[in-house]
């Protein structure tokens, strides 16, 4: 049997990502929640069953959009998850195709049990949209960083689970998720990130998509992670000469096993991308089929068993270790691995991103002791307390 012949290392140029995809000047940065926003809006004008319900977010989540376009369809629920879910499953059972959101720390967070019996369990036509996911919240911390939702979700029997890539994959999963009968969980993030698709960039759920070509390893990746890895590929061939794969998982349930295995024959070693626990998640996914089916050294970037951490967006990506410079050491290590060469018992990306993390605490700690007055330990005068007498 002739083998078949691999295409060039680089870009796929039948991704149709954009021009200047490394170019930062010319790189939109736009949140995925906008292509929500956007989304939504078109599912409606497409289809007048589509009704939205929000939890008191409306402005967060980006369905203000439709509110404005469609108010007569529109549910303003307040803060009530789970009357959320248990009342969207009505609508569907109504004949209504009913967009629930709210952050994904609460829905699916605190309302999982509603959307387990109410939504999934009768396999009723609701799509759940978990803004803010991942860890891009900064500031707001662990409690709302939600790094569970892709376990939590895939365990749950209907469930398609997507994590669009930049603001127009959203924009296109929240379009298709209208037209798809089932329970739909999709997860967006709230700051911004490059916007680097186009409106001719294959999107289907369910096939993941490969935007660069390469032999040595691949990173699969989901969410706005996959230009992180892109950027590690791009590194990773300028400086090593080392070709990775790199593809776009949007889809994690129901996976595309066939891209996977054969992405795993092809290039002999994995390393997993996501803004979330990799325990269950997509790391969970891949590594549950490869075992299955074509077992290959795997790494894993994402959430390590910890929860995230308060600090600006990209401080507490690089303290959990899942930016580009994070992706190439994993990818180095994997690559080791595959040589049958002996790596450390804890990986680098991991130990370095531990150590990015204790610089991020004691610059917190030391502004905190430039505020506070002498006697509570700090650097300040204790007059400066007097103004608050």
């Amino acid at each position: 049997m002739a083998k078949t012949k691999q295409p060039k290392p680089g870009i796929n140029k039948e991704a149709r990502l954009v021009r200047h995809l490394f170019n930062p000047e010319k790189l939109k940065q736009i949140p995925t929640r906008n292509g929500y926003g956007e989304g939504v809006v078109e599912a409606g004008e497409k289809n007048k069953n589509v009704v939205v319900l929000c939890c008191d977010l409306t402005e967060s989540t980006r369905s203000l959009a439709f509110k404005e376009a469609f108010p007569e369809r529109f549910i303003q629920m307040g803060i009530a998850e789970q009357a959320l879910a248990s009342i969207g499953a009505g609508l569907a059972l109504a004949g209504k195709v009913p967009f629930i959101s709210s952050y994904a720390a609460f829905s699916p967070g605190r309302n999982w049990e509603q959307i387990k019996t109410t939504i999934a369990l009768q396999n009723t036509n609701v799509k759940i949209a978990g803004a803010h996911a991942g860890l891009s919240v900064g500031p707001d911390g662990a409690t709302h960083q939600m790094l569970e939702d892709i376990a939590i979700m895939r365990a749950v029997p209907n469930m398609t689970v997507v994590a669009p890539c930049d603001y127009l994959e959203t924009k296109k999963a929240t379009v298709e998720g209208a037209r798809r009968k089932g329970p739909y969980y999709f997860r967006f993030a709230r700051a911004a990130s490059p916007a680097f698709t186009t409106k001719n960039t294959p999107f289907k759920v369910g096939r993941a998509e490969t935007f660069r070509h390469g032999n040595d390893l691949t990173l699969i990746a989901t969410g706005p992670l996959v230009y992180e890895a892109l950027l590690a590929a791009q590194m990773l061939s300028a400086d090593h000469g080392i070709e990775c794969r790199v593809i776009n998982c949007h889809t994690i349930k129901p996976l595309d096993e066939r891209t996977i295995i054969k992405a795993a024959k092809e290039t002999g070693a994995i390393v997993t991308i996501e803004e979330a626990q990799v325990a269950g998640g997509l790391a969970g996914a891949v590594c549950e089929t490869l075992a299955l089916t074509t077992p290959v050294p795997v790494e894993r970037i994402g959430a390590q068993d910890r929860f995230g951490e308060s600090g600006e967006p990209r401080q507490v990506q690089e303290g959990l270790g899942v930016t580009a410079s994070f992706i190439a050491l994993a990818a180095d290590r994997v690559l080791q691995r595959k040589l049958g060469k002996r790596v450390p018992k804890m990986p680098a990306h991991i130990t370095v991103a531990q150590e990015r993390l204790a610089a991020v605490h004691e610059d917190v700690m030391q502004e905190a002791l430039a505020r506070a007055p002498k006697k509570w330990g700090g650097k300040k005068p204790n007059n400066s307390l007097a103004s608050r007498n």
